[in-house]
């Protein structure tokens, strides 16, 4: 894939993730903002890229730790609890999932800011 097409698919994968955090935000606390979800969404990607690069070799949570970063970005970016900020992540994957379940035919099969979802085209 060219620079360009890359770019194309980080962007749109990006726009996916931030919709799929809008939806799980605007049900859960009632915020209704898509930039800041997007920003979410590229924050949480990086934050959960760093730890995972960083702390994945921890014995029993090093796979765990780089979703509760994931969370907590979530948690500061919305003022949340804990609690709602794990259901709004949870939400925002179950969105994902639902969203990219259309759009493998134009190429998108991923939602970068939203961990562990990929559609089933690209499996």
């Amino acid at each position: 894939m060219s620079v360009i097409g890359s770019a194309v698919t980080f962007v749109v994968s990006l726009l996916v993730g931030g919709l799929a955090i809008f939806i799980a935000a605007a049900v859960v606390t009632g915020v209704r903002d898509y930039g800041h979800a997007v920003f979410t969404a590229l924050v949480g990607a990086i934050v959960w890229g760093l730890t995972a690069f960083f702390l994945s070799w921890v014995p029993l949570i090093g796979e765990f730790l780089p979703l509760l970063a994931w969370v907590w970005v979530i948690r500061a970016r919305y003022g949340a609890s804990w609690v709602h900020a794990a259901i709004i992540g949870f939400v925002a994957w179950a969105s994902a999932v639902l969203v990219l379940a259309v759009l493998p035919f134009a190429g998108v099969t991923d939602a970068v800011g939203v961990p562990f979802v990929r559609s089933l085209g690209a499996i």
